[in-house]
């Protein structure tokens, strides 16, 4: 068995998360105590009790999910459970760099904060939406898009073949929603956040991480992790700071990330965040 780690990123919150590892595991009290001390954040009344809003809300939002993550993998740890391959969807890629020793844990929590606050705060004036389409090829989406006449809206998430994550105006949304289930889509999922995350409008907030990333210091890695931007392994001579400053700029490749695992042979996916207990199990020449 070869054992990938798959962090998630925002949109798979919800109110009660973390509540029952919590109050279980002392390591995980410890964990949220720590990341409340350094973020001002009270990440546990907001995680566990919410309200949804207040959860929903970016700067929220990834930091509850990050501290999440990390205390599910402290757990990890304690039964000698590693990965050989770890890799984040959007926000989940901090949780795979921080697992890694690449950022520290200090750190991470920081430039985490920073980000959310960034992408909430940051944004164009606007109403903009996220949603993901099903039953579409990447080629298909792309002509979706391009169809749109009422606003901005562009590919943000290739989550994996047949689920494309769409993102911009509201109106341009709804209405790449309605070209695509013309255009023989299975369904449209609008998504639970708040902003044209993955495209260039979020420069600003881009420019803005850039400061924060020029902060921290960049540590060798000490286990293997797919980056986003184009789907292949970060090394030792990346620009990590650069990476992670198009990050959000930039459409996740996340499909591309599942079939460089598998390729490298990954036959066991466990997903560390808000679902439980989720584990995919690969089997030899299953089409993704």
């Amino acid at each position: 068995m070869k054992i990938g780690f798959l962090f998630p990123g925002q949109g798979s919150q919800k109110v009660g998360m973390g509540k029952d590892i919590y109050e279980e595991y002392e390591n995980v009290r410890n964990i949220y105590s720590k990341v409340e001390k350094i973020t001002g954040i009270n990440v546990s009344e907001i995680s566990f009790y919410g309200p949804e809003e207040s959860l929903n809300e970016t700067k929220n939002t990834q930091i509850a999910i990050l501290t999440m993550s990390l205390a599910i993998l402290d757990i990890l740890k304690k039964e000698n459970i590693y990965p050989e391959i770890s890799a984040g969807l959007s926000l989940g890629e901090y949780t795979a760099l921080i697992n890694s020793n690449v950022i520290s844990f200090e750190e991470g929590i920081k430039l985490v904060q920073k980000r959310g606050e960034f992408m909430q705060n940051l944004l164009p004036k606007g109403e903009w939406q996220m949603a993901a389409i099903m039953g579409m090829t990447e080629k298909k989406v792309d002509e979706v898009c391009k169809k749109v006449k009422s606003g901005f809206v562009k590919p943000a998430n290739y989550n994996c073949k047949g689920q494309i994550a769409i993102s911009g105006e509201k109106n341009a949304v709804l209405e790449a929603e309605q070209i695509a289930m013309e255009m023989g889509a299975k369904k449209v999922k609008v998504l639970k956040t708040a902003g044209p995350f993955h495209t260039e409008k979020l420069i600003e907030s881009s420019k803005a991480l850039k400061k924060e990333l020029e902060k921290i210091t960049i540590h060798k890695f000490n286990t293997r992790v797919i980056k986003n931007l184009d789907g292949d392994f970060y090394n030792n001579t990346d620009d990590i700071r650069k990476i992670l400053e198009n990050h959000i700029i930039k459409p996740v490749q996340f499909s591309k990330t599942i079939e460089n695992m598998i390729l490298n042979g990954i036959d066991t996916f466990i997903e560390i965040g808000p679902r439980k207990n989720f584990i995919w199990i690969c089997k030899k020449n299953t089409n993704i």
